[in-house]
């Protein structure tokens, strides 16, 4: 073949199946592959290591393998140096731009190296020379400007994957639970521990949740954890807070009762009329000072001042006048968002949860409840790290979360 390379992978090679899945990788993309060298680790609790040869029919092919191959930690032996081109349009990439991944990165530039700001997957790396220096970041395919120095190829390219935290027993992949798998109560007491550790370190708690919170009743429950200060950004869409605010002014959800979970007689209508009362009012924070939203998630969010990141679907009625309508607006307000964030709730959303998992770096530790196992195996198939899905109804779950985090909820 017409090209080569000699990469090297570290860590539980064997028992977690990467080592299997990189050389599927190769074969998949149309290379082949000589393992010059395999250590395997003596103890349970020791890496293993890997050199391998990697070939392919050209140096193009070969380069988007290697890139293929960084998601997985694989490095080259030999890294070189980092190539930059200069990009010719407003929201385009240059041809055989560095795909970027969600993990630690670092980039060797006229033999120094410099590690990459904002880790996340699919963006390019813009190398941006200030008065403080090299700076290297990602950048969105949306924010690409012409006249941007982007890097291209894999050369001069290291990966570092986070290692599983065997304390708290979040793995390398994101792999699901359900309460047949481990009693409930020991997955929420692990939830609520790492939670509380992260509030000790002084990093932030995201949370992002569909509306599945308010059908099953779970409001009470979060509206708690908001109090608790263990709430501090919410990702969510129109959806969320419209049922959320129409719960607050009607006692419904989607037209439910949800104190007897019967539909009740022009129910159908009261989540627009929600909709148009927050609207006349201008905003959901102008609806709570004005005493019209007394209750529920949003009320709990602005009295207690967090944040939240609204962005809506083609599927939206209204929508609110929080939702961000332009996808790419909303992309943007929800990186601004994730500074300092030391672990992030996935509660009963699919596209949201990919959405965020998509965006936060890997060594973020994610938690996905849903009673959809797919959901789970969405965000897996995305390269999502540090992670455990659990399988459950996500209404039983915060119940239990609030017990376990709030002493006064039961009071409650």
């Amino acid at each position: 073949m017409g090209s080569s390379e000699t990469v090297e992978v570290t860590g539980h090679l064997m028992d977690s199946g990467i080592l299997s899945r990189i050389l599927d990788d190769i074969r998949d993309y149309g290379g082949d592959y000589v393992i010059d060298h395999f250590d395997v680790g003596h103890e349970a609790a020791d890496p293993s290591s890997a050199r391998i040869t990697v070939e392919a029919e050209d140096e193009d092919s070969l380069q988007r393998l290697l890139m293929r191959l960084q998601t997985r930690g694989v490095n080259q032996l030999d890294p070189g140096e980092a190539v930059v081109g200069v990009a010719e349009r407003d929201g385009v990439l240059p041809d055989g731009f560095y795909s970027t991944t969600n993990l630690e990165t670092r980039i060797r530039l006229e033999g120094t190296w410099y590690d990459v700001e904002n880790p996340e997957m699919d963006c390019g790396l813009v190398v941006i020379d200030s008065a403080s220096g090299v700076r290297v970041r990602t950048v969105p395919m949306s924010d690409v400007a012409a006249g941007m120095r982007i890097v291209v190829g894999a050369t001069g390219i290291q990966v570092s994957v986070p290692r599983p935290d065997t304390a708290t027993g979040a793995s390398s992949q994101l792999v699901g639970e359900t309460p047949y798998d481990k009693p409930q109560a020991v997955l929420v007491r692990q939830v609520a521990d790492e939670m509380r550790s992260t509030r000790a370190e002084g990093r932030r708690l995201l949370w992002v949740a569909g509306p599945g919170v308010v059908h099953t009743g779970a409001v009470p429950a979060l509206v708690a954890l908001i109090r608790g200060g263990f709430v501090d950004t919410l990702f969510a869409g129109n959806a969320l807070a419209t049922h959320d605010i129409e719960s607050s002014l009607y006692g419904t959800s989607l037209g439910v009762d949800l104190s007897v979970t019967q539909g009740v007689e022009h129910g159908h209508e009261h989540h627009v009329r929600a909709l148009n009362t927050v609207r006349k009012a201008g905003s959901i924070a102008q609806a709570v000072a004005d005493g019209v939203v007394t209750s529920g998630i949003l009320h709990a969010l602005v009295t207690h001042q967090k944040r939240y990141v609204l962005v809506g679907s083609v599927r939206d009625d209204g929508p609110l006048p929080d939702v961000h309508t332009d996808v790419i607006e909303g992309q943007r307000a929800m990186r601004a968002e994730i500074a300092d964030v030391g672990y992030c709730l996935m509660m009963a959303t699919q596209l949201h949860s990919v959405a965020t998992a998509n965006i936060l770096p890997a060594t973020v530790p994610l938690v996905c409840v849903d009673l959809n196992p797919s959901t789970v195996t969405k965000l897996a198939d995305r390269g999502s790290n540090r992670g455990r899905g659990i399988v459950t109804d996500v209404g039983l779950f915060l119940e239990q979360l609030a017990l376990e985090l709030v002493p006064d909820y039961r009071r409650g």
